[in-house]
């Protein structure tokens, strides 16, 4: 109790300053919902830092509506039905713009409770930014008009990873190892389909489905792998769940090459680096290395909190809710509105949202309209020791994640069931 109360207090000491610095202009006030304590605290407390120093980089004349941004931290354990209590606390406390990321169960409560909370108080919506969660059911038979999502979903990234797959010959026999919730489920089921179909020659040699948070030791599970003689593991794992699946190929010295979503969370290096010349690769919408705006934003990030900027979506959420209250306030100043003065309101934004274009750290990002899913590149990092191209040492390991294929949006486009039950006009 006393270590979490020491957490709680450092969460809630550091948004002051950026409060203080909110206070000067128009604001939008975003609730975090992830987990800030518990196994997967540590990546919940890092990505609200990110949030934070995000939101104070491009607010006013950083973003395209000029507003300021104020990042608040909710802890929602990393269970769903924690996840609704703190909504409601943040809805009360008069938050019109939530976002969460970490857990794909906790991420289709908030839609649900979002949505019909929407519907039941007209003239108090709000609006959920989905920085990270990547079930497809949330853009497909779960869709809902007041969910965008930020991250590429499992369909999209699988479909990159078979993609790129096609030209690994030696890639013949998998072993699929991930976490027992919707994510895991979800990165399994669609790595068979795109596999599949782009290399039918690969088999699956073996599977597991581990209780997310619980594993302590993944030895067992590792001589499962050694046995089943599989040459790639595929892994959804993030977190403490995929160091300790790191830590534990490094104890019994077995070195197959590994396909992770998340090797470059909080930790996971570090544990990689017990076995430097491990080959490994991460499958994402950005990488290590970036250039430009956000480059800058991940040096300074790592200045001052001697940790790594991992959660580039955040930057894009910022930019287009930016963009997408410009574009709200001039539709408005269009139409003649006595009072343009309700431009951040949420419904006005959820409508700009849709279709609207950004220029990026990988060229133009897009909303569709019809599911409400971001498209954009996708990329494949490998790990790697520090080159002069490559110079960023993530989590000062002296190595880090180089690109080494670029994949435009329309590669891993996907189709989507998503029939889209939208407010009545007006």
């Amino acid at each position: 109790m006393k270590l979490f109360a020491k957490r709680m207090t450092m969460v809630a000491l550091m948004a002051v300053p950026f409060i203080v610095a909110a206070q000067q202009g128009p604001v939008v006030r975003i609730a975090l919902i992830d987990p800030l304590s518990g196994p997967f605290a540590n990546v919940g407390l890092n990505q609200l830092k990110e949030w934070q120093f995000t939101a104070e980089r491009l607010s006013g004349t950083g973003n395209a509506a000029g507003v300021k941004f104020e990042i608040v931290g909710f802890d929602n354990k990393g269970s769903p039905q924690e996840s609704l209590n703190t909504l409601r606390a943040a809805i009360d406390q008069g938050f019109r713009y939530v976002t969460q990321g970490l857990g794909s169960g906790a991420a289709l409560a908030i839609a649900d409770a979002v949505a019909k909370h929407n519907e039941r108080n007209p003239g108090k919506e709000v609006l959920y930014l989905n920085h990270s969660a990547v079930d497809p059911a949330l853009t497909n038979e779960m869709c809902s008009y007041w969910h965008f999502r930020l991250d590429a979903d499992t369909s999209m990234k699988m479909e990159a990873l078979a993609a790129f797959m096609t030209d690994q010959p030696k890639v013949k026999n998998v072993y699929l190892i991930n976490q027992n919730y919707a994510h895991g489920h979800q990165v399994a089921k669609h790595f068979k389909e795109g596999i599949a179909r782009k290399r039918p020659d690969v088999r699956i040699v073996g599977e597991d489905l581990h209780p997310i948070g619980q594993v302590k030791d993944f030895a067992p599970y590792v001589a499962k792998i050694r046995q089943s003689r599989a040459d790639t593991i595929v892994t959804g794992n993030w977190g403490a769940d995929l160091s300790l699946l790191v830590r534990a190929l490094s104890d019994a010295g077995l070195k197959v090459p590994m396909y992770t979503y998340y090797a470059t969370g909080v930790g996971v290096p570090t544990a990689l680096s017990l076995s430097a010349d491990s080959e490994v690769y991460v499958i994402s919408y950005g990488h290590a290395n970036l250039s430009g705006e956000v480059g800058q934003i991940a040096a300074d990030f790592k200045k001052k909190f001697n940790e790594d900027y991992t959660t580039y979506s955040i930057y894009n959420g910022i930019h287009l809710l930016g963009a997408a209250i410009a574009r709200a306030k001039s539709v408005q100043k269009a139409a003649g509105a006595a009072s343009p003065g309700h431009f951040t309101d949420p419904v006005h934004v959820a409508k700009a949202f849709e279709g609207l274009s950004v220029k990026s750290f990988a060229g133009d990002v897009s909303m569709r309209a019809s599911d409400h899913q971001l498209q954009q590149a996708l990329f494949v990092s490998r790990w790697q020791k520090l080159d002069k191209k490559y110079a960023y040492s993530v989590e000062n390991t002296g190595h880090t994640f180089a690109p080494v294929r670029q994949l435009d949006p329309y590669v891993a486009s996907m189709p989507t069931s998503c029939q889209m039950k939208r407010p009545a006009a007006g």
